[in-house]
């Protein structure tokens, strides 16, 4: 049996593995540690209210479970407040990371860490492991520092690096691109998305099933994780419309320069996922498959 910890379990992706880990129960032994409490709606496994980012409290509470494996989805991952609040960005998307590192080195740990397509600039993609990056927001380059932080490492890390998640569970703190275009068209309410970014979605049940696969292969390294098809921003919106038979009337292509954010954004990220389906065997989809797996879900 193998001890998981996974930081962040009140998120998005952190419910969805706790969901997955405990269809295994003689597996794994899931623990969370997220702050405040437990959202999952779930009793059955070890929850730890705690602040990551508070070093000595962190260690503490690893050394009494002593994982085996560490999953760390916990994030800064607003990428305007990012370039806004930069000393949490820093202390969330860095400094945790080395000290899971620290441990991981201490205790033979093996670190699982999600990273984003925003390490990249946007013009060469799609991205293969091996690209050089370059980010365009200090968002990106937090994710950049903590990678390199594992990189440089002599322990056992696995990146996972993936893009636009989205998804559904229990209690959820934040929405997600498909969850608020649903809830925006079924409102009836008119919106306006770019239409000069391009990106490959990722459904967060195959991001916890690539988490699951590394823990489960002892898979390291870099592995790209999102649905095998590029689309537009806009386009995408347009699907989700589709497949929620939505009015696709009600979205206005925009364009970034318009836009305006306060963060730069990549234009074309995008993945190749030769990678992951040779080593952890994922099988990635259209982003209208994974649309019509979810809505199933939802029904």
């Amino acid at each position: 049996m193998k001890k998981v910890v996974i930081t962040g379990s009140n998120g998005l992706l952190g419910q969805t593995l706790v969901n997955l880990l405990l269809e295994e129960k003689e597996r794994y032994q899931t623990i969370g540690f997220s702050r405040g409490e437990n959202r999952s709606g779930r009793s059955d496994f070890n929850y730890v209210s705690i602040d990551v980012t508070d070093e000595v409290l962190l260690y503490k509470k690893l050394s009494e479970y002593k994982p085996d494996v560490i999953v760390n989805t916990a994030a800064m991952t607003n990428v305007d407040e990012c370039e806004i609040n930069k000393e949490a960005c820093d202390k969330l998307n860095i400094d945790v990371v080395q000290y899971l590192k620290n441990y991981s080195e201490e205790n033979n740990a093996h670190l699982i860490h999600i990273s984003t397509d925003f390490i990249f600039d946007g013009k060469n993609g799609p991205y293969k492991e091996t690209d050089k990056p370059n980010p365009l927001s200090y968002y990106g380059l937090s994710k950049l520092k903590s990678e390199e932080t594992l990189i440089q490492s002599k322990i056992d890390y696995t990146i996972l690096r993936t893009i636009l998640v989205y998804g559904k569970v229990y209690d959820m703190s934040r929405s997600n691109i498909v969850l608020w275009v649903k809830k925006m068209l079924g409102d009836r309410k008119e919106i306006t998305i770019v239409d000069d970014q391009f990106r490959m979605p990722t459904y967060v049940e195959d991001l916890a099933l690539a988490c699951k696969l590394s823990i489960d292969k002892k898979a390291l390294g870099v592995f790209n994780v999102s649905s095998k098809k590029m689309l537009s921003i806009y386009e995408i919106a347009q699907q989700i419309a589709e497949v929620f038979m939505l009015d696709k009337s009600l979205i206005k292509p925009i364009s970034t320069e318009e836009l305006n954010q306060r963060a730069k954004r990549p234009a074309t990220t995008g993945f190749d996922l030769e990678k992951v389906k040779k080593y952890l065997g994922l099988a990635p989809k259209s982003f209208q498959e994974d649309l019509q797996k979810f809505k199933e879900k939802l029904t």
